[in-house]
């Protein structure tokens, strides 16, 4: 299993939301870019999330995402076309579709089709209900629903965040993880609550989860990078 490194921006700040709550908002860095480069020496893709994007419904903070470097997987405000083709041209080697999944699932499967590899369908739950608009609401549609709909286009895999668990620190979902990695025919990236190496060794024993997301973790200095490489891939 992976480790995806996760750089949240907010007002041009890297930052941490509890429960993926606006008003609830810890800085942990004035520097992306310098958060940016720590990561790469270890890893090769970082997680971004244009926080303002995914709540305006556009991308806002592309200049600073551009700052960060290659590679990326990044999301936030991706709702057409234009805007993860431009993602890509960014250089970001994966764009997160969250939104536009319950939304407009066609335009998936268009974006899909036209760049196979490079989708990466979130499903953002909240009592096993999808939630939009930079988590600001809740569908009536189920994650596990969302992802089999979508299971004839070539998506990269499926980023499950459980939002109560986000930025908790107080571990992940694992029934409903290993649930939605069962029913996938994508690997999943399992998201929302890492806080511990402990947490980690168990999502990387369910199969199908092919990497996992970390982020207040490893800026509050509850987890180190190294510590959460070494978890994710125990030796054989």
């Amino acid at each position: 299993m992976k480790i995806l490194p996760a750089i949240d921006l907010l007002g041009g700040k890297a930052v941490r939301l509890h429960q993926g709550r606006y008003d609830q908002v810890t800085v942990f860095s004035d520097d992306p870019p310098a958060v940016a480069r720590r990561f790469r020496e270890h890893v090769d893709l970082i997680h971004v999330v244009d926080l303002e994007g995914a709540r305006e419904g556009r991308p806002i903070q592309t200049d600073l995402i551009r700052s960060l470097g290659a590679p990326l997987q990044v999301g936030g405000g991706v709702r057409t076309r234009e805007t993860f083709e431009a993602y890509l041209a960014l250089g970001a080697r994966r764009v997160v579709l969250g939104t536009a999944a319950v939304k407009d699932p066609d335009l998936v499967r268009e974006i899909a089709r036209a760049h196979p590899g490079a989708v990466v369908l979130a499903v953002d739950a909240k009592d096993g209900f999808v939630a939009t608009q930079g988590w600001t609401q809740v569908s009536t549609v189920r994650a596990i629903d969302v992802v089999r709909d979508l299971a004839d286009v070539p998506i990269a895999a499926v980023l499950y965040t459980d939002i109560a668990r986000d930025g908790t620190g107080t571990g992940p979902n694992v029934p409903a993880t290993a649930e939605l990695a069962a029913a996938s025919p994508f690997p999943v990236i399992a998201s929302g609550g890492v806080g511990t190496k402990e947490h980690l060794a168990t999502l990387a024993k369910i199969a199908n989860v092919e990497s996992a997301v970390v982020g207040r973790a490893l800026y509050d200095g509850s987890l180190t990078l190294a510590d959460a490489l070494a978890a994710a891939s125990p030796p054989r």
